[in-house]
Order: C-alpha cells, then sequence, then structure tokens
C-alpha cells in the first residue's frame, strides 16, 4: 500500500480532514463538540490508514476533479448503516447535528456531500471495496482478539450407509397403514361412528416381514422357490390393500353422509 496514495487520496477534495476545528467550533464549549462513546470509539478505528486501501485503486490523486474525501464517505456510510438511513435523510441529520459532522469530520461552515454524490460513491466503489473494508476489519478484530478463528473447527467427518430403496411390499404395507390411522383420526372427531373401519395393519406389517425374510433367503440360495413366495406374498399383500381401499371408500361416503347434515344446519345458537 502507498501512504502518499493513501495520504493523497484522504484529502482529497477537501480542506477539513483531521481534528482541527473551524473558527466557528472554537467559539463552542467543549461538551458540544464532544463525540458520544460509541461515535468516539469508531472514530478511534477509522483513524487507522488501512481503511482507505481498498479505495485507492478506485480512484486517481492526481486526476480529475476533487471528490468527497473517503475519510467523510466512510464515516457517513457508517452512519447511515447503523441508523438504516436513507441518502436523503442521513446528508439532512447530519446537517442538523454538531456532533454528527464532528464525526464526519465537515465542519459547521462546511457543505454536507449531496445525496446523489454518495449514490454515486457508492455505485463507484462497489462490492469490492466493501469486501476489502471487511477483511481490513476482520484483521483488526482478530488483532485486538476480539475474535477467536484459530478455534474455529469444520468435521467433514463422512460415515458410509447403505440406501434404503422403496420395494412394493414396503409401500403397499405404508399405503394400509395410513388409512388405517386417517379412519381413526375421522373416528375420534366424530365423523363416522358405523361402520367401524377394520385396522388391517398387522396383517400388513406380517407378510411385509414374510417377504422380506423371503428375500434376504432368495439373495442367499438364489433358488425359484423363493421367488415364488416372494410373489405370492406380494400378491397377498396387494389384496389387503385393494381390500383396505375399498373399506376406506365406503368409510369416507358414511362420514360425508354423517357430515352433511350439520354442514346444511348451521351454527347452533
Amino acid at each position: 500500500m502507498d501512504a502518499v496514495a493513501v495520504g493523497q487520496l484522504v484529502n482529497l477534495g477537501s480542506c477539513f480532514v483531521g481534528d482541527q476545528v473551524s473558527l466557528w467550533e472554537s467559539l463552542l464549549p467543549d461538551e458540544v463538540l464532544r463525540l458520544s462513546e460509541e461515535l468516539a470509539r469508531v472514530d478511534g478505528l477509522l483513524v487507522d490508514p488501512a481503511f482507505f486501501a481498498p479505495f485507492v485503486p478506485l480512484f486517481d490523486p492526481r486526476m480529475g476533479r476533487p471528490s468527497t474525501p473517503m475519510e467523510t464517505y466512510l464515516r457517513l456510510m457508517f452512519l447511515k448503516f447503523r441508523h438504516r438511513l436513507g441518502y436523503e435523510s442521513l446528508c439532512r441529520e447530519v446537517s442538523d447535528s454538531i456532533m454528527w459532522r464532528r464525526f464526519c469530520r465537515i465542519p459547521l461552515d462546511g457543505v454536507v456531500p449531496h445525496p446523489t454524490t454518495l449514490m454515486k460513491l457508492t455505485t463507484r466503489c462497489g462490492a469490492t471495496a466493501v469486501d476489502g473494508l471487511n477483511e481490513v476489519l476482520l484483521a483488526k478484530a482478530s488483532e485486538a482478539r476480539l475474535l477467536r478463528t484459530t478455534r474455529v473447527r469444520a468435521d467433514t467427518t463422512v460415515i458410509p450407509a447403505n440406501v434404503s430403496y422403496p420395494t412394493d411390499s414396503g409401500l403397499l404395507a405404508k399405503a394400509i397403514r395410513r388409512i388405517a390411522a386417517t379412519g381413526r383420526r375421522i373416528q375420534a372427531a366424530g365423523g363416522a361412528t358405523r361402520p367401524r373401519l377394520r385396522d388391517r395393519s398387522r396383517s400388513a406389517g406380517r407378510r411385509a416381514h414374510e417377504i422380506g425374510s423371503r428375500l434376504r433367503l432368495r439373495a442367499a440360495a438364489g433358488n425359484d422357490e423363493a421367488l415364488a413366495a416372494v410373489q405370492r406374498g406380494t400378491r397377498e399383500l396387494a389384496d389387503l390393500a385393494e381390500q383396505a381401499a375399498h373399506d376406506a371408500q365406503r368409510f369416507l361416503a358414511t362420514a360425508n353422509a354423517a357430515v352433511a347434515p350439520r354442514l346444511h344446519a348451521g351454527p347452533t345458537a
């Protein structure tokens, strides 16, 4: 980083950058010129030339017309995001506050930058300057031991696991269990008391378990008998699912018939 370039950039376009006070400010008591505790801490942090290094590649200190000093711009942006202000409200608040003028290094007889000027500077600096400022801030925080980055650890251990693919028998058994569970909720809510929906979950679970055992036997022996048993068990499970779906249709029709009169009657007084 070129210290001369940074100094020229900081002072570019302004005759008042620093801690010296103007003639009007010298007539005011010290209590009026004193910064708040928060602004005093930020002011002490932003005097570091490292915060102006990200702006050096974006401006030429020798060519072009004078612009808003980056020292003033950086402090204005802090106030903007700290207090969630728009550009116009920011300039208005800074113009009316002696403390904020002192923090932004703008004298009482000086002119606060126009909102469009700040917008253009923000567009010109872009994300590159913001990323540079964040890196400088993180470095300062680490140097002041406000961050303990050396103790951050990421666990990238990967544990292999078998993929459980869905099977026909598993899907059929799951559908039968869902039908039975939905029927119980409807009956509990008083939707249909008769006839009761038959729960075939245990039968479906037993047949699915038998099919799983046959599949393991087939993988071990590889015979046609195990394959035939698996196919037979799947057909039985499909028949159970079909019966459960048929019962659910009748149960749903009964539930609709029981609920319809209540809906037409309307709310009771």
